[in-house]
């Protein structure tokens, strides 16, 4: 088994939290200036999810958005997603629990390896070719790992939000006593208006480049690439703990 160690600089963050059977998952885009330099550092989104039996974990995280064919996995770049075990969910801080990570490194398109960690504490890892779409499992059959490029999964108009947008900032020009409740939106809009402004959202605008040109889905020409990892759930949940928070992060070597 390959010694691992931390690369220097964090260059992306996301966030999912799953509780129990639930889903959720988190997006961030084309946002920041810096990650768009280095895109295979840059995530997009993270997913979470149990398979239909509960057996079994899968995380996903999705990289370099609007992907191209010049781009590849490499040395540069580890990818680790952070899984914080708990008794329940409940208020508790942010990061709390008992914490296992799971690290990814690769050192080409066709070569990548995972560890398990908990602690200083390696429970698993697996390494080859992860580009198969079947995956690589671990010796223990409890870690499966596939890595490379699919369609970007996220679903968001871009278009008709920058409508949406476009017109509320209109009405708040042309009435600037529009109240704002505690969340800092509207609250004394007419249903009229709240309708439009719906019907904005979902309109069908033609796009601009890196977004689609032809359909409401901003993404639905573009490609990213995706991370999955599938483990068996007796590795993430520490003793009794039935729910779990998870984030991901990239760091690239300095």
């Amino acid at each position: 088994m390959k010694k691992l160690a931390f690369l220097g600089a964090v260059a992306g963050l996301g966030l999912v939290v799953l509780v129990a059977t639930q889903r959720s998952q988190a997006a961030d885009h084309l946002d920041s200036p810096t990650l768009m330099t280095s895109p295979m550092a840059d995530i997009n989104d993270v997913y979470a999810w149990m398979d239909s039996n509960a057996a079994s974990l899968n995380l996903a995280m999705s990289i370099s958005p609007a992907d191209t064919d010049s781009r590849a996995f490499g040395p540069e770049v580890q990818y680790v997603f952070h899984v914080h075990s708990k008794a329940k969910n409940g208020p508790d801080a942010p990061g709390s629990g008992t914490e296992t990570r799971v690290i990814c490194t690769f050192a080409s398109n066709t070569s990548g390896q995972c560890w398990v960690v908990e602690g200083t504490t390696v429970k698993d890892y697996v390494s080859g070719d992860p580009s198969d779409p079947a995956g690589i499992m671990s010796k223990s059959g409890r870690v499966r790992l596939f890595a490379g490029r699919r369609s970007d999964p996220f679903f968001f108009n871009l278009e008709g939000f920058r409508t949406a947008v476009t017109a509320l900032k209109a009405r708040f020009a042309s009435n600037p006593n529009v109240q704002l409740d505690a969340a800092g939106c509207p609250s004394n809009l007419q249903n009229s208006e709240v309708a439009a402004l719906l019907t904005d959202l979902g309109k069908q605008v033609t796009g601009t480049p890196p977004c689609s040109m032809t359909q409401r889905d901003c993404f639905a020409d573009l490609n990213v690439r995706v991370i999955l990892v599938q483990l068996d759930k007796t590795l993430v949940n520490a003793g009794s703990n039935i729910a779990v928070g998870v984030w991901a992060s990239t760091h690239v070597g300095t």
